[in-house]
């Protein structure tokens, strides 16, 4: 027989009304209450009625997920977050993905809201007048991964990529890199992206020269990423490290210093953007900024989740990041690491 919502609550030592308000959002709990009743619930395995939450809450129910590829190691693991979150709370998700195409996004943000869904969680592929009527219709929106500008007030979950890519930069000037480039910046005409504007930031604070034919574009494709390195890597024979903005142009770099016999880290070290499962697995592994897609996508449902008068915030949820460090760098050629870290300690 099906776990009732009054056994959880006795197992939980919680009132009925307390386990309700866990499941439906409505209403303040304290985070430690809340995760004995979930603790409970899954012990029991309480399923919550989701026709009965419709009726009360008067929507369809469910939740709307919109990722540009779920075959993408971050995408994936954002999915995986957002259900996991999702089935501790009882709603089902209704998956799709864009491939980063707005016009595609805009025909399943259009899908979604006909067949009735609760709230819709989305990586926005960029154009914010997709997004404008959905908000001024009241749907709940939660963007994840990435937040546009022109819609502040849509709450958003990110990684604080800034604070990676910040942790990354000092550590290679720290080694004695000063010809670093940087792979997968923005095109020309378009805003840099927090990633970049960390890299010059920090090369700025640290007084090393930002050289802007090392500061490289490339969109998050493999050909283009391709492209990107080997143009670099064949004109600028100086230089000594590559900051890889993503895994994409982290495996292009990588490839295209096989290709040209650049001994990594001998030649030129090489650390990137998310520590995706073949960082560890290269020869040498790489050193990168790890993400967690999982923990994106989870808060990002538990956001989805609450009461519009507690979903506001002044400002996105930044997660932290984490430097993991490897094989892949070392100081540059006619350079030991005790100079390397004489240099950092002045």
């Amino acid at each position: 027989m099906a776990a009732t919502i009054k056994q959880v609550a006795a197992a939980a030592g919680v009132g009925i009304a307390t386990v309700s308000r866990v499941f439906s959002g409505a209403g303040p709990v304290s985070a430690a209450t809340r995760e004995r009743v979930l603790a409970a619930a899954r012990e029991l395995d309480y399923r919550p009625s989701a026709a009965a939450r419709s009726l009360k809450t008067r929507r369809a129910g469910g939740l709307g997920l919109i990722v540009p590829d779920v075959t993408e190691p971050f995408g994936a693991a954002l999915v995986a977050g957002v259900l996991d979150c999702a089935r501790s709370l009882g709603e089902h998700v209704l998956l799709d993905a864009s491939q980063g195409d707005p016009a595609r996004e805009a025909e399943i943000v259009e899908r979604m809201r006909a067949q009735g869904v609760g709230g819709i969680i989305a990586v926005p592929a960029g154009d914010p007048e997709t997004w404008r009527p959905v908000v001024r219709a009241g749907t709940t929106v939660v963007f994840a991964d990435r937040a546009l500008p022109e819609l502040p007030r849509v709450p958003a979950v990110l990684t604080d990529d800034a604070s990676g890519v910040r942790s990354l930069t000092e550590y290679l000037v720290g080694l004695g890199h000063r010809r670093i480039a940087f792979l997968g910046a923005t095109g020309p005409g378009r805003p840099a992206d927090a990633r970049e504007r960390a890299f010059r930031a920090t090369l700025e604070g640290l007084r090393v020269p930002v050289d802007e034919e090392l500061v490289v574009a490339a969109r998050p494709e493999r050909d283009s990423a391709y492209a990107a390195a080997a143009g670099l890597l064949q004109a600028r024979a100086d230089v000594t490290a590559v900051l890889a903005a993503g895994h994409l142009v982290g495996e292009a770099a990588v490839l295209v210093a096989r290709e040209l016999d650049l001994r990594v880290p001998a030649d030129v070290s090489i650390a990137m953007v998310d520590d995706v499962a073949w960082a560890e697995l290269c020869d040498p592994p790489l050193t990168a900024v790890a993400r967690s897609g999982h923990a994106v996508g989870y808060h990002a449902c538990e956001t989805a989740a609450r009461e519009p008068s507690r979903r506001a915030a002044p400002g996105p949820l930044l997660l932290p990041t984490e430097l993991v460090i490897r094989g892949s760098c070392r100081p540059p050629r006619g350079r030991s690491v005790r100079e390397a870290g004489t240099s950092r300690a002045r």
